[in-house]
C-alpha cells in the first residue's frame, strides 16, 4: 500500500492506493471513483515503467484508491500507483514506502512532472504524523514550506526506486520560507508615482484601514486603473498564516509561479468583464477556485463594472458577505475562501464625460439611468465608499513636489488596523466594514454635534437609510487613523463625501 494525496477545496486529504498482482489475463483495472485523467495513468505508469528499465507485470493489476467514495482527479497518482506496482513486484520492500506520503506525474520515459496543491498535502502529511513526502522537484520549494516534515524531490522514476530500495540518498529539501517571506518589501509600483487626485487617495487610505469596499467614478484616462493597481501597498503586510492560506490557493490553482515558495505580497486580481459565473466564482466539472478566491486576503478590481454581466455581479454578492464561497456537487461540496477587498471602477455615464468639464456629455438622461441600473442596489449597499475621481489638472501633473509613497501611507493604515484588532479581540471580526449594527451600536456612539449633522445631510441630501450605517463605519474608521477614541463632528462630515451614490439625484437609491 503507497500513501498519497488529493486536494478537496484548499485542503489535503491522505488516500491510499492499494496494488493487487493476480495471475490470469494481462489487465489494468482502476477502481475507487478514478476519473478520466486517473484512469489514463495506467499507459503513463506502463510505459514509464518499462521505459527505466523494469519489467511490467504480465498479469492481472487491480489499483484500488481509497477512500473509494470520494472522487479523484488529478495526475498525482501516477507516481504512487507506479511505485505500488513495483513494490508489489517486488522491485523494492513494500514496508519501504509506508513512512512517506508520495505525489508525481509521469512522463513516457520515466520523468516526473509537477502537480498541483503539494503544499496543502504535505500539510496533510505532517498533520497525519508522516515522517516525510516524497514529490517532484518542482514542487519541493512549496512542499518544504512545511516544517517538521522531511521532504524528498525527485525527478525520475528511478530515482524514486533507488531512494526507496536505499540505493541513492536524497538530501531534504529545507524550508526557506522564513527567508524569503518579506512582507515589508517596497511595493513595485508606488502611489508616489500618482499626480494629484488627493481625494481619491484620502479614500483609498480610509478604505485600506478599515477593510471597505469601494467604487471609484470619473471620466477615461482619470486614473482609476492607476489607483486601483497601488492600493495593495497600502494595505498592511500579509501575516505568516496568511500567506499560507493563499499560497495553498495559488497551488490548487496551479498558478504558483515556478520556485516560489510562499507568497508575501496581496493579490491583486482584475478579471476582464467578459468573466463567467464560474470564472469570477469557482466552479466546472472539476472545481477550481474563482476570481474571487484567488483575490482572497487581498483586491479584487473590477473596472468599468457596469460592463459586466448583470448575473455574474449577483452572484458576487453572497462571497462579499460571508468571506467564502460554497460549490456543490453530487458527491460532494466544497469550500473556497474568498475574503477578498472589492475596488470598482465606472464612467459616470455610457460615454464617459458627464462629469468632465472639457467635453461634452452625449448621453440623455434615460440612457445615463439605464446604464446605472446594470447594478442592482443590493450589490451596491455592500460598497462603504464612493469616491469621485475627476481628470487630473496641468497644474498637478506638473507639479514637482513629491507624493506620499505607499510605505508611508502603510504605516498609518496599519496603526488603525492596530487599533481595531484591539478593539473586536474577542469578536469574531477584524476590521470596521465588518461591523454589524449590534457592533455599531457599541462601538460608533456619537455625540449630539455630529448627531445633527447626520440628520441634516440625510435630509437635505435624500440620503438612504441605508447609508446611516455606512457612514458610522466609515467614521469610525477615520477616527481610528487619527487615533481618535471618539467619533467626531469632522470624522461624520468626511465620511458623508463619500456616499454619493446614495443620493436622490443621480445615485444608485433608485435601483432595484
Amino acid at each position: 500500500m503507497v500513501y498519497t494525496g488529493a486536494v478537496i477545496g484548499i485542503d489535503g486529504l491522505l488516500m491510499e492506493v492499494e496494488v493487487d498482482i493476480a495471475h490470469g489475463l494481462p489487465a489494468f483495472s482502476t477502481v475507487g471513483l478514478p476519473e478520466t485523467s486517473v484512469k489514463e495513468s495506467r499507459e503513463r505508469v506502463k510505459a514509464a515503467i518499462i521505459n527505466c528499465g523494469y519489467g511490467f507485470p504480465d498479469d492481472r493489476i487491480t489499483v484500488n484508491l481509497a477512500p473509494a467514495h470520494i472522487k479523484k482527479g488529478g495526475t498525482g497518482f501516477d507516481l504512487p500507483i507506479a511505485l505500488g506496482i513495483l513494490a508489489a513486484s517486488g522491485i523494492f520492500p513494500q514496508d519501504a514506502v509506508r513512512p512517506y506520503v508520495i505525489l508525481g506525474e509521469l512522463a513516457l520515459d520515466g520523468r516526473i512532472k509537477p502537480v498541483t496543491g503539494s503544499l496543502p498535502m504535505a500539510m496533510a502529511a505532517r498533520s497525519a504524523g508522516f515522517s516525510g513526502i516524497v514529490v517532484p522537484a518542482e514542487n519541493r520549494f512549496e512542499a518544504a514550506v512545511v516544517e517538521g516534515l522531511n521532504v524528498y524531490p525527485v525527478s525520475t522514476l528511478a530515482e524514486a526506486v533507488g531512494f526507496l530500495r536505499g540505493e541513492k540518498a536524497i538530501e531534504s529539501e529545507k524550508s526557506h520560507a522564513a527567508e524569503t517571506f518579506d512582507p515589508d518589501a517596497e511595493p513595485g509600483i508606488n502611489f508616489s508615482e500618482v499626480s494629484g487626485q488627493g481625494h481619491a487617495r484620502r479614500a483609498m487610505e480610509i478604505a485600506a484601514a478599515g477593510a471597505h469596499n469601494m467604487i471609484m467614478t470619473g471620466p477615461p484616462g482619470a486614473g482609476k486603473t492607476m489607483l486601483a493597481r497601488r492600493f495593495p501597498g497600502i494595505i498592511p503586510p500579509l501575516a505568516f498564516d496568511e500567506a499560507i492560506e493563499t499560497t495553498k490557493i495559488y497551488s490548487v490553482a496551479g498558478l504558483l509561479p515556478k520556485g516560489t515558495a510562499l507568497l508575501s505580497q496581496r493579490p491583486f486580481r482584475a478579471p476582464h468583464h467578459t468573466i463567467s459565473n464560474a470564472g469570477l466564482i469557482g466552479g466546472g466539472s472539476n472545481p477550481r477556485p474563482g476570481e474571487v478566491s484567488l483575490a482572497h486576503n487581498g483586491v479584487l478590481f473590477l473596472d468599468e463594472l457596469p460592463e459586466f454581466k448583470k448575473s455574474v455581479l449577483e452572484v458576487l454578492r453572497q462571497p462579499m458577505e460571508d468571506r467564502e464561497v460554497t460549490i456543490s456537487r453530487a458527491v460532494m461540496s466544497i469550500t473556497y475562501p474568498a475574503g477578498f477587498m472589492l475596488v470598482a471602477a465606472m464612467n459616470p455615464c455610457p460615454c464617459g464625460y458627464l462629469t468632465d468639464e472639457n467635453h461634452p456629455c452625449r448621453c440623455s438622461s434615460s440612457q445615463i439611468q439605464q446604464y446605472r441600473n446594470r447594478m442592482s442596489g443590493p450589490l451596491m449597499d455592500r460598497i462603504d465608499l464612493h469616491v469621485e475621481v475627476p481628470n487630473v489638472t496641468y497644474r498637478e501633473m506638473s507639479s514637482r513636489k513629491p507624493a506620499e509613497s505607499s510605505m508611508v501611507i502603510r504605516k498609518r493604515v496599519a496603526k488603525a488596523r492596530a487599533i481595531q484588532g484591539n478593539r473586536f479581540a474577542r469578536l469574531k471580526i477584524h476590521a470596521n466594514s465588518q461591523m454589524s449594527s449590534r457592533h455599531i451600536r457599541t462601538y460608533c456612539s456619537i455625540d449630539d454635534a455630529s448627531s445633527r449633522i447626520l440628520e441634516t445631510a440625510m435630509d437635505k441630501l435624500g440620503l438612504s437609510a441605508r447609508a446611516y450605517h455606512r457612514i458610522l463605519k466609515i467614521a469610525r474608521t477615520i477616527a481610528d487613523l487619527e487615533v481618535a477614541a471618539d467619533i467626531e463632528a469632522g470624522h461624520v462630515l468626511e465620511a458623508i463625501q463619500y456616499r454619493s451614490f446614495d443620493r436622490n439625484e443621480g445615485g444608485y437609491s433608485s435601483f432595484v
